[in-house]
């Protein structure tokens, strides 16, 4: 398990100076609008499976879910896993288990990752981009410049490593075998806390999986 995950990041982030998170809990109308924004953004039918990387406590998961969704999560912190609420117990697990295999899919419709690349080393990310097993991603990354974000308060989480511009992931993704369909300063229903007053503070990249990559034409 990565120490930097553990129970003071999710429960006393900012008291602790680990991250901005306090007594992190399954907060329904927040969640379940947006998850209800993903689905109508990706298109994701009932028939579609989905993976959420970086899941933490499973709470997007258990709103898919309730949205009669078919969702899986994984995490590296082992205390956020043990956390998932009853109706998410089985979708949810670590990512130890996860690359282990699991019984979860071997291949998943869409995933998303949501706040997680900017903790991922450049290396694994590009690793984790070239041989995950989907054909979708959509992904949420805060942004910055000169090693600053743009939003002053994702600063404060010590576990991000990665402060890039849109540009740079835009290259980051299409380097390691994603077309990126679209590229979002802001999204309805996801990170809507940041929007007015920081309206550049994250990227919301749809991505496909290009083919030509995964076939070694250039």
């Amino acid at each position: 398990m990565k120490k930097e995950f553990d129970k003071d990041y999710y429960e006393c982030g900012i008291e602790t100076g680990k991250s901005c998170y306090q007594s992190y809990r399954w907060m329904p109308e927040a969640t379940m609008a947006m998850a209800m924004s993903i689905i109508d953004a990706l298109d994701i039918k009932p028939r579609h499976t989905i993976l959420d990387y970086g899941c933490a406590k499973g709470y997007l998961v258990k709103a898919l879910r309730i949205l009669h969704r078919k969702a899986w999560g994984v995490d590296i912190s082992e205390y956020a896993i043990s956390q998932v609420d009853k109706e998410t117990n089985g979708y949810c697990t670590t990512l130890g288990e996860f690359n282990n295999g699991c019984g979860f899919p071997k291949h998943f419709d869409f995933c998303i990752a949501k706040d997680v690349f900017e903790h991922i080393p450049k290396e694994e990310l590009c690793e984790l981009l070239q041989n995950i097993n989907v054909d979708k991603m959509f992904v949420v990354v805060p942004l910055g410049d000169n090693g600053k974000y743009f939003a002053p308060a994702n600063d404060l989480d010590v576990t991000h490593i990665i402060c890039e511009d849109q540009w740079w992931w835009r290259r980051l993704f299409q380097e390691n075998g994603w077309r990126v369909t679209s590229m979002n300063p802001v999204m309805k229903g996801v990170k809507d806390s940041y929007t007015e007053a920081y309206p550049s503070a994250h990227g919301f990249y749809f991505l496909d999986r290009d083919r030509f990559y995964e076939a070694g034409v250039t």
